[in-house]
């Protein structure tokens, strides 16, 4: 019943302003009251074409257009209406109708504020004021969302939170890893010190890697070698000598040859 009286009204208020000189308008006025809103629309826009800033004519295209289910563009003849309203009435009519639109595309916020400036330009309207107070408690009963954009700047927040816990997660896993890769590398650094310490006590000489290195008096040196040969050859050399004395006393004494 209270969005019945909401769309009775906008009857009203049109029946208000039809009043004008030039041809189309009567005309057009004729054909609402008949129903045919499409004529009545053609009617209204060559008035309107004619005087681009006739309030009353911009007004009863909105009527029309609202009432072939297109309030959308029905709300931009009424905001055009009040831009060029010349009298308090025509303003108050144009705010009503478009506290109405607002209402049946459930936009409570913008239809608390046309019925208020309606009621600013007919302050005794009571159907005005129920309609205000009617507004006010659907705005109640149902309050706006917040902004698209703030909801995006919630979770954008929600994810930098994240991305903040999981990196200080992984910083302090990198951490413990750094600290791990020090500690292996100072075993390392220790176990090959400890491997060279080990290699200058077995083989201190880099040709003889795994070979054990003679020990002093299990092999002759060179001049004990060279000694050796030396005794050898001086032995050899009487042996022979006395060899040769033995064959000079043996050997026959030659006679001279007789002639």
């Amino acid at each position: 019943m209270k969005q019945l009286f909401i769309y009775a009204l906008l009857l009203f208020s049109f029946a208000a302003i039809a009043q004008e000189k030039d041809k189309n308008l009567p005309r057009g006025n004729k054909e609402f009251k008949e129903k045919n809103y499409a004529d009545a629309e053609a009617e209204y826009r060559i008035s309107l074409s004619k005087s681009p800033t006739k309030a009353i004519a911009s007004y009863n295209l909105g009527n029309t257009i609202y009432r072939q289910k297109q309030p959308s563009e029905a709300k931009l003849a009424y905001v055009n209406t009040i831009e060029n309203a010349k009298t308090k009435a025509e303003k108050h009519k144009a705010f009503h109708n478009l506290g109405n639109i607002f209402m049946t595309e459930k936009k409570y916020t913008e239809a608390v504020d046309a019925y208020k400036n309606a009621l600013r330009n007919n302050p005794s309207d009571e159907q005005t004021r129920y309609n205000y107070a009617l507004a006010k408690e659907y705005l109640k009963n149902n309050p706006p969302k917040p902004p698209k954009d703030d909801k995006k700047k919630d979770k954008d927040k929600k994810e930098k939170d994240k991305d903040k816990q999981n990196q200080k997660k992984d910083g302090d896993k990198d951490d413990k890893d750094d600290k791990k890769d020090d500690k292996d590398k100072g075993d390392d650094k220790k176990d090959k010190q400890d491997g060279k310490n080990d290699e200058g006590k077995n083989n201190k000489n880099p040709d003889q890697k795994g070979e054990p290195k003679p020990q002093p008096g299990n092999s002759p040196s060179k001049q004990r070698i060279e000694n050796l040969l030396d005794a050898v050859n001086n032995e050899e050399k009487k042996i022979q000598e006395k060899v040769n004395a033995k064959k000079v006393k043996g050997k026959p004494v030659q006679t001279e040859k007789d002639w």
